[in-house]
């Protein structure tokens, strides 16, 4: 079932309007601003199951989000919080990059050495083994990731 919520709509009526829906409902907002605050609630709220529409002046769904608990995203795809975590590792990485540090992979291990290190032969001197926490598998070691 489909409700309109009014443009100018306060916080207790689109929460009340978003509890009160069953699952598969889609409310309707017909303003930026009541569509980001029903976003806002529904994350607060813990409420799956349940579609935001901005609805434009045309009566056209311009976007559209869905409550969905994280055990409900596929098992393919990255959920926010592993996002979230690869982005902090980019930043993590650019700051070996800003510190003259560099990360090479050998065989199961992650190593770190000084960039500054430009004769391999000399990088192992140097080289401390990087504790992944067995997130990081190296390519050779796993046939499964050889066949991608």
């Amino acid at each position: 079932m489909d409700t309109d919520l009014l443009l100018e709509a306060d916080n207790e009526t689109i929460r009340a309007t978003l509890l009160s829906c069953s699952e598969g409902d889609a409310v309707n907002c017909l303003s930026e601003e009541v569509f980001a605050q029903a976003k806002l609630l529904l994350v607060k709220e813990k409420i799956t199951g349940i579609s935001i529409q901005l609805v434009g002046d045309d009566g056209y769904v311009i976007r559209q989000v869905t409550g969905k608990r994280r055990s409900e995203l596929g098992t393919e795809e990255f959920n926010d919080r592993q996002l979230a975590v690869i982005k902090a590792l980019e930043k993590v990485l650019r700051h070996c990059q800003q510190e003259g540090i560099k990360l090479v992979g050998y065989s199961d291990e992650l190593v770190a050495y000084p960039a500054g290190c430009n004769d391999p032969s000399q990088a192992s001197i140097y080289a401390l083994d990087i504790d992944s926490s067995e997130a990081y598998t190296g390519a050779d070691s796993n046939s499964e990731l050889m066949k991608i």
